[in-house]
């Protein structure tokens, strides 16, 4: 079921399950006590059988007992200077339940068997609750083709002031976590600087291709990559548990013709896919695939294998957040029951078509001086056969240390 399918659909499933309690005399709540806030804070508090409801906002929430004491923000429970608990989650009956419960000043405020009181502002209540999170984005996207891409008219951010301007930090790295993409132009053609403007938002993730790559079609490392023939769309390292999160290009030198890089965000396809055929999505969702890669060559030995569904969701809000897919490095389907095997190709035939639709591909000619960073798990990268010397220079970084560097900035990733 869709995201948007299931909000619309939510307020029923909820009204129908309301119905088959009453219907088959089931009880609602147990233990029923009722708490009522003062008007300025408009909270109404009922102590169930194993959790508290909140209705605050008109929203009513219900927060477990264990994981009411559990997050309890008081000196003794947590260390605000650091951000981490104190209290040994461990430590907690499993059947507690507060002897008081009581509303103060926008606060909860329970009291437990001992005497020890948590105190949790209402707010805070409200943006932790599991209805508030089903709900809500962990990351905002705005999902595109090629002709959606270029109306949006993205401005690249640029070398000097990129550099020394922590405000065009934050403006590139609102495009990217929109977008996918993003780029940065005037950039001194050499490894070097190449190197120096990936740190300024993220640590760069050595693989065995190295800390920072330069390579032309010379075919020294047992990868397509090394070579001048045309690459389909595809994400890189699928064959590591966990895929590089981003992917740095800067051409250095192309003294031919073609080589144009292909883009496709991976996110707009895979809803299409899920807006046609819901049954196709959750296969790709669920049915773990495995990639690989071998190499055998005089100076290099490697062999890799990351298993994993090609699309990967949040199970909360069925939010995507991952998308594996490289049909080079996809390895024998010897983990998926055979009566699921030709249903995967059909839901795989199904994304594929829609990845390799003209409207979804963004085409864009790396020269020196442009440097680009594409999401690896979101937008895919190909490119044009070319002719002639051409040298690109690059690298991966950390994913987690680019949404860690936005969220300093303030920005939701």
């Amino acid at each position: 079921m869709s995201v948007m399918l299931h909000r619309i659909l939510r307020p029923a499933l909820k009204q129908a399950q309301l119905l088959s309690a009453v219907k088959n005399k089931q009880p609602l709540w147990r233990h029923e006590t009722m708490v009522r806030a003062s008007s300025a804070c408009d909270a109404t508090i009922r102590s169930l059988e194993d959790c508290l409801e909140v209705n605050y906002g008109g929203a009513p929430m219900r927060f477990n007992y264990v994981w009411l004491r559990d997050h309890c923000r008081s000196d003794a429970s947590y260390n605000s200077s650091t951000n981490q608990r104190n209290l040994d989650t461990a430590s907690i009956d499993l059947s507690i339940r507060p002897d008081n419960t009581t509303v103060q000043d926008g606060h909860l405020v329970l009291t437990w068997p001992g005497g020890h009181v948590s105190k949790y502002s209402l707010s805070w209540l409200a943006e932790n609750s599991y209805q508030e999170n089903k709900q809500s984005t962990i990351q905002p996207r705005i999902l595109w083709n090629s002709d959606t891409y270029k109306k949006a008219n993205i401005p690249s951010a640029k070398w000097e002031s990129f550099m020394s301007c922590d405000d065009e930090v934050k403006n590139f790295l609102r495009n990217y976590l929109l977008y996918g993409i993003a780029f940065v132009d005037d950039v001194p053609a050499t490894v070097e600087a190449t190197e120096a403007v990936t740190q300024r938002v993220s640590l760069i993730r050595e693989t065995t291709y190295g800390r920072m790559w330069c390579f032309t079609s010379d075919f020294s490392r047992g990868d397509s990559a090394y070579s001048q023939l045309g690459l389909d769309r595809h994400t890189d390292t699928s064959y590591f548990q966990e895929p590089c999160g981003i992917q740095v290009f800067h051409c250095l030198k192309h003294e031919g013709t073609g080589g144009r890089t292909l883009l496709v965000d991976g996110f707009y396809a895979a809803e299409k896919v899920r807006q046609q055929s819901p049954e196709n999505f959750e296969l790709l969702a669920k049915v773990p695939i495995r990639h690989e890669y071998i190499e055998k060559s005089e100076n290099h030995r490697n062999h890799m294998t990351g298993i994993g569904p090609i699309l990967n969701v949040y199970p909360w809000n069925d939010e995507m957040y991952l998308i594996r897919y490289n049909n080079y490095d996809r390895s024998v389907i010897n983990i998926v029951p055979h009566d699921l095997v030709r249903r995967w190709y059909v839901a795989h035939r199904e994304l594929t078509n829609e990845l390799r639709r003209p409207e979804n591909e963004l085409w864009v000619k790396l020269t020196p001086g442009k440097v680009i960073f594409i999401d690896n798990w979101r937008v895919m990268h190909g490119r044009d056969s070319f002719t002639g010397l051409r040298q690109l220079c690059g690298c991966y970084l950390t994913r987690d240390d680019v949404l860690s560097s936005a969220r300093v900035f303030g920005l939701q990733a």
